[in-house]
């Protein structure tokens, strides 16, 4: 995970806040293509990005932006999920 700014947890662990985004270890961009270095966003190998597109943030979280395009990267389509069409006489 990848954030704009940093708090300190009540266990003295560095956690992420503001802006967040998910991140790989070992790559210089996040996942929705933003290059860490330029947009100094801070890096946080030990926190997994673990949100969900239905994730509901309140005044009282320390993050206070979730990146819709990294959420989206990294939850995929399920399974079980039909695409919304339907095919009607398909060529030969």
């Amino acid at each position: 995970m990848a954030a704009s700014s940093e708090q300190t947890g009540p266990d003295g662990v560095r956690e992420p806040a503001g802006e967040v985004h998910a991140w790989h270890p070992g790559q210089n961009q996040t996942v929705c293509g933003l290059a860490l270095s330029r947009t100094r966003l801070r890096r946080f190998p030990h926190v997994p990005f673990d949100y969900t597109a239905t994730d509901q943030l309140t005044a009282a979280d320390p993050v206070g932006w979730i990146c819709p395009r990294c959420v989206a990267a990294t939850t995929g389509r399920r399974r079980d999920a039909k695409r919304p069409w339907v095919r009607h006489s398909p060529r030969p």
